[in-house]
């Protein structure tokens, strides 16, 4: 009986996967930094841009008030995407663009008001959600009695920080009508620094001063 024997890989051609094995990874480890930074960057153009604009429409309305001698109140946009005006939290240096609607393509070029709450300034209680690793990672430090901003075109709303809590995602009761007074609520996940899906919600909640 003949028995084969199986010799282990030439030294060579082990040196040759492995390097091979490596390239890849490294071409893979680029490919996905690339995405990650023109992500970031396709966000941090469209903030600019936002805000641009915000700011030029704000200054037109002025114009307009002042060539009518009465205030305009121009239709609210209602349109997903569209921008609503700019949040401001000046402790912490957050100031990001306000877009309507809670997509993944809004979420990723700024905040988003929820759908179904009222918008920002009316009575209730207005929800904006953001991502917790781009424009509302600082929210981690945020303390009660801190001043949250929201320019919209015709006003700019001032709201100080009653509580944070962090709560389970299906609690919908964080984003209920408390009150007839005009409220907001910032909704994150959490933890912050986790990796993959967060199984916990960051809430902030505000009152209009």
């Amino acid at each position: 009986m003949r028995v084969r024997i199986r010799w282990p890989l030439h030294p060579t051609r082990t040196r040759w996967l492995f390097r091979r094995t490596r390239y890849l990874f490294f071409i893979i480890g680029i490919l996905a930094l690339g995405y990650v930074g023109f992500t970031l960057l396709d966000a941090r153009l469209y903030q600019v841009s936002a805000k641009r604009a915000l700011e030029t429409q704000i200054v037109e309305n002025q114009i307009q008030v002042e060539k009518a001698h009465e205030v305009i109140q121009p239709k609210p946009a209602v349109k997903k995407g569209d921008v609503l005006g700019r949040m401001d939290i000046p402790r912490l240096g957050v100031s990001v663009a306000v877009l309507q609607g809670t997509s993944s393509r809004v979420l990723r070029l700024g905040a988003g008001h929820i759908e179904g709450t009222p918008l920002p300034g009316e009575a209730g209680n207005s929800g904006i959600a953001g991502h917790r690793d781009t424009f509302f990672r600082d929210l981690e430090d945020i303390r009660q009695n801190d001043e949250i901003q929201l320019q919209t075109l015709t006003s700019l709303f001032r709201y100080q920080v009653d509580w944070v809590r962090v709560v389970e995602p299906n609690d919908a009761t964080v984003l209920g009508p408390s009150t007839e007074e005009s409220t907001l609520t910032l909704v994150t996940c959490y933890p912050f620094y986790l990796v993959g899906p967060a199984p916990k919600r960051f809430v902030v909640h505000a009152h209009k001063i």
